[in-house]
C-alpha cells in the first residue's frame, strides 16, 4: 500500500466491516468520507459520532459527497448499483471498488494473517490481534466484530493501526477477517491463513469448501485448520498445521474445565484460561495459539494475556447476571453459530426463552431447514423460541419466506416456538427471567437485551 496520503469514499460507512476499513485508512493517515443510509435516519447514530471523532466526514447518501477529487470509492455489498453514489462516481470516472476488493488489495500490502471459517471469525481474529498487541508484534487489524479490548472514545474497536515500522524493515502485520459471503475471498493473498470451520451460511458447504481451497493455495506460509471439523476434514490441503480437542492434532486442547461463563485448559502442559464460555471458544483460542507459536512464541508466553482478554461485543454479552435471571445477547445468526451459542447458554441456566431475529430473506430461504433443525436439537422441554420479524434494511428483494415459517417447522418437531414484535417479547419479562437474544447485523437487538434486563432487574426477585 502506498504511503501518500489518499482520499477515499465509503459508501455504507456505518456496517462493521466498511467501518473498520474507513477507521483503519483514516488511522493511517489518510483523508476518510463516507455515507450511510442509517446515519441519513438518526444523524447521532453512535457509530456515526465514532467516526466522527476520528475525523471522518459524515455524508448523506444522496451523491453529494462524491467529487472529482477523490482517489477512489468503496462501496459496501449492500449498495445497489442503481444509487446516486454509485451513478455519480462513474460519472466522473471515479474508481469504484467494492469493500471486499478493497480488502483483498490492502491483504497484499501486509505480513497478513487471514481468519476464515463460516463461524468464529470475528472472536478468532480479535482474540490474535489482541495477543499480538500484547506481545508487542504490533499488529494492524480489520475486523467485523468490536473488539472490546480496542474500544475508546474514537475507536468502535473493530480496527487497530500500528504506527510503528517494524524493526526489520519489512511489512507489518495484519490480522484480518477473511468473510467467504460474496467470494472475494478466493482473491487474497495472505502470509498465513486460519480455516475454522465449514458449514452452511451465506453459500452452500460445497461451495464454501472451494473457496476455503482457493485460500489455502494462495496462502505462501502456515494454513492452520481445526482437525475436528467433519466438513473441513474433506479438504486435501497439504502440510496444514491442525489444532482440536478430540482429534489427534498439532495443538490440542485436554484437561478442559468448563464454567458457565469461561474455560480453563492446557495445551501441551500449559494452563490457558479463558473468560468467554463455550467449546467453539476453545477452538477460537487453540487457533490463535497455533498462529502464535509458529511465529516462535512460546505457550507460556501466549497464555498470560489470554487469561485479559474480555471479548468482541454482541459476542455472550452480558446484559444480566443476578441470581437466577439472566439476559445474554449475541451475533449468533447461522445454524452453526446458534447451536454453539445454545450449547453455551444451556450451561448457564436450565431454562432459557431464545429471541432470534433472522437477517434477511435470502437466509432464510437458504437455510430454513438448518435454522428449524438447529433449534429442534437445542431447545430443551423447558425452553421457548420468540422469533422476531425478519430484519430488512431495504432493497429489490423476494419476500417469499417469513419468520412463521421457522417457527411452524420448530414446532412441528415437539418444541416450543412463536413469533412475537419486540414489544410483546418485553412484556414478557417477568414471566420468564433468562433470555438470550441472537441475530446479526442489527445493532439495536443489543438495545432490546438491555431494555429486557432493565425490567427484569426492576420485578422483585426470587
Amino acid at each position: 500500500m502506498s504511503k501518500d496520503r489518499l482520499k477515499i469514499f465509503f459508501s455504507g460507512i456505518g456496517g462493521s466491516g466498511v467501518s473498520a476499513i474507513a477507521s483503519f485508512m483514516s488511522d493511517r493517515g489518510h483523508e476518510v468520507s463516507g455515507s450511510d443510509r442509517a446515519f441519513d435516519l438518526d444523524p447521532a447514530h453512535p457509530v456515526a459520532e465514532l467516526l466522527r471523532k476520528k475525523h471522518i466526514r459524515i455524508m448523506p447518501q444522496d451523491g453529494s459527497g462524491i467529487d472529482s477529487s477523490l482517489d477512489f470509492a468503496v462501496m459496501s455489498t449492500a449498495v445497489e448499483e442503481g444509487t446516486p453514489e454509485v451513478v455519480k462516481a462513474r460519472g466522473l470516472c471515479i474508481p469504484l471498488k467494492t469493500r471486499p476488493q478493497y480488502l483483498a488489495e490492502l491483504a497484499g500490502s501486509f505480513k497478513t494473517v487471514a481468519i476464515a471459517g463460516t463461524s468464529g471469525k470475528s472472536t478468532a481474529s480479535g482474540l490474535l490481534a489482541f495477543l499480538m498487541r500484547e506481545l508487542g508484534l504490533g499488529p494492524n487489524f480489520i475486523g467485523g466484530g468490536r473488539v472490546k479490548a480496542f474500544k475508546n472514545e474514537s475507536n468502535p474497536g473493530n480496527s487497530i493501526a500500528n504506527a510503528q515500522t517494524p524493526q526489520d524493515g519489512g511489512p507489518e502485520w495484519l490480522v484480518l477477517e477473511a468473510c467467504e459471503s460474496d467470494g472475494s475471498i478466493v482473491n487474497y493473498r495472505p502470509l498465513h491463513s486460519v480455516i475454522l470451520n465449514l458449514d452452511v451460511d451465506h453459500k452452500g458447504i460445497e461451495e464454501t469448501a472451494l473457496m476455503f481451497m482457493a485460500l489455502a493455495q494462495n496462502t505462501r506460509g502456515n494454513v492452520i485448520i481445526n482437525a475436528d471439523d467433519v466438513n473441513l476434514r474433506r479438504l486435501s490441503i497439504e502440510g496444514a498445521v491442525t489444532f482440536g480437542i478430540n482429534s489427534t492434532a498439532w495443538f490440542m486442547a485436554s484437561q478442559i474445565r468448563p464454567g458457565p461463563f469461561g474455560s480453563r485448559f492446557m495445551v501441551d502442559g500449559v494452563n490457558f484460561t479463558l473468560n468467554l464460555p463455550g467449546l467453539y471458544n476453545i477452538y477460537n483460542a487453540l487457533s490463535a495459539i497455533a498462529v502464535l507459536y509458529m511465529q516462535g512464541i512460546p505457550l507460556g508466553a501466549i497464555a498470560e494475556p489470554m487469561a485479559r482478554f474480555t471479548g468482541i461485543d454482541r459476542r455472550f454479552d452480558i446484559h444480566l447476571n443476578e441470581g437466577g435471571r439472566l439476559v445474554i445477547d449475541d451475533y449468533a445468526h447461522n445454524p452453526h453459530k446458534i447451536s454453539s451459542f445454545m450449547q453455551a447458554v444451556a450451561a448457564a441456566r436450565d431454562h432459557v426463552c431464545y429471541v432470534f431475529q433472522p437477517h434477511g430473506f435470502g437466509p432464510v430461504r437458504m437455510m430454513k431447514n438448518e435454522y428449524i433443525e438447529a433449534f429442534a436439537q437445542n431447545l430443551r422441554g423447558q425452553d421457548h423460541l420468540v422469533l422476531l420479524p425478519i430484519f430488512y434494511q431495504g432493497g429489490t428483494v423476494s419476500m417469499d419466506v417469513s419468520s412463521e415459517d421457522i417457527a411452524q417447522g420448530v414446532r412441528k418437531a415437539g418444541k416450543s416456538a412463536s413469533v412475537a414484535d419486540r414489544a410483546e417479547v418485553l412484556g414478557m419479562a417477568g414471566a420468564w427471567d433468562c433470555f438470550a437474544v441472537m441475530g446479526a447485523r442489527d445493532e439495536s437487538l443489543s438495545l432490546l437485551a438491555a431494555s429486557l434486563a432493565k425490567r427484569i432487574r426492576a420485578l422483585p426477585s426470587g
